[in-house]
């Protein structure tokens, strides 16, 4: 039987692992379902720099994210749509949907929930595309 509860700082008690990709300076990448021991579910914490966008697009097999914005604001591109987000914009994302966020003038915060759980960050990717989003 797991726990009752798990608490942790989703900034300081989850490794950021943009730096470990080169992204340090402009991405932070708080991955913490295996910290809070999820079984069913998903989240991270992700801080993107101002005017920087996430050099790839990527999709899932079958988890479903939902994207909450919590500062900031920018853009999403969603297959060939690109929308404005801003702060408490709540998006939700099918899992074949090929998506990537692009900050604005500002930065942009956001948490990102998953269900369901599909393990390893990228044990789930169904399509990962650097350079999609293209002016």
């Amino acid at each position: 039987m797991s726990d009752p509860y798990t608490r942790v700082n989703l900034r300081d008690d989850v490794e950021d692992i943009a730096g470990k990709h080169g992204m340090g300076e402009v991405l932070e990448g708080h991955f913490a379902s295996g910290d809070l021991g999820l079984e069913n579910s998903a989240i991270s914490h992700q801080r993107i720099a101002p005017g920087f966008r996430i050099p790839f697009g990527h999709s899932h097999e079958q988890q479903e994210e939902l994207y909450v914005v919590i500062g900031g604001g920018g853009r999403i591109k969603l297959d060939d749509e690109i929308v404005e987000i801003r702060a408490l914009d709540a998006i939700r994302i099918a899992p074949e949907v090929m998506r990537s966020v692009e900050a604005g003038d500002d930065g942009i915060e956001l948490l990102a929930f998953g269900a369901p759980n599909t393990g390893a960050v990228t044990d789930d990717i169904g399509a990962q595309e650097m350079g999609w989003w293209s002016d």
